[in-house]
C-alpha cells in the first residue's frame, strides 16, 4: 500500500496508477448530487465556494448520523456517475482527485486526463469501515441538506485503490478484458 497526504499536488498525482492501493490520510470533503447542484451555481454565480478546489479530493459520501461516541456515522462512498454531469466544471476548477464507486462517463474521463486528476474507489457496504478512518468531521456548508451538507474530513489511513488514473487507464474496464482473455482462454483449450 502507498501512504498518501493530501493535498493532492500533480506530483502525486503523477506517482500513482491505475490499481495502486492507497491509504489516504488529510483532509478531504463529502459531497453528493445536491452539494455538487449548488456548488455549479456558485460558479456560475460568481461566488466564494466553500473550499478550495485546488488540489483538493472529493469524497461522494453522504454520511449516517454519529451516535454519542462517533466522529461520523457510517460513510460508503455514492454511485458516482451521479456527478458526472459536474465533475468536469470541478476539475477544471481544480480539483484533482475523487472519491466514489462504479464507472465514470467518457467526458468526466477525459477532463480528468486534460487536468491530472484521480479517481478513486472505495469499498460499496463497508461504510462502518470507512467511518473507522475518519478522525473529525465538520460541516462547513449547506446544512440544510442533511447527509447531503458538504463536511470536512479529517482522514487517516483510508484505504482506497486508483480507479482511473490521469492517463485515463479505468480498473473496471482492464478489469473486464483481463477476465474476458481469460474465460476465453480456458474456453479455447
Amino acid at each position: 500500500m502507498i501512504s498518501i497526504h493530501t493535498p493532492l499536488t500533480l506530483e502525486k498525482v503523477k506517482s500513482l496508477h491505475t490499481g495502486d492501493q492507497i491509504k489516504l490520510s488529510g483532509t478531504i470533503y463529502t459531497a453528493r448530487d445536491a452539494a455538487h447542484k449548488r456548488i455549479i451555481e456558485m460558479l456560475d454565480n460568481g461566488e466564494e465556494l466553500p473550499f478550495d478546489m485546488r488540489d483538493a479530493i472529493i469524497y461522494f459520501a453522504g454520511p449516517a448520523p454519529a451516535t454519542d461516541d462517533e466522529v461520523i456515522g457510517p460513510c460508503g462512498p455514492t454511485t458516482s456517475y451521479r456527478m458526472d454531469a459536474y465533475s468536469p466544471r470541478l476539475l477544471k476548477e481544480g480539483l484533482r482527485g475523487m472519491i466514489g464507486k462504479g464507472k465514470r462517463s467518457q467526458d468526466v474521463i477525459d477532463t480528468m486526463k486534460e487536468t491530472h486528476a484521480l479517481y478513486f474507489g472505495a469499498i460499496g457496504g463497508a461504510g462502518a469501515i470507512m467511518a473507522d478512518c475518519i478522525t473529525s468531521c465538520e460541516v462547513i456548508a449547506f446544512e440544510d441538506l442533511g447527509p447531503e451538507a458538504i463536511r470536512r474530513l479529517e482522514v487517516k489511513d483510508m484505504p482506497l485503490t486508483v480507479v482511473i488514473d490521469d492517463e485515463g487507464h479505468d480498473l473496471y474496464e482492464i478489469g473486464k478484458l483481463k477476465y474476458t482473455e481469460g474465460r476465453y482462454a480456458k474456453i479455447n483449450k
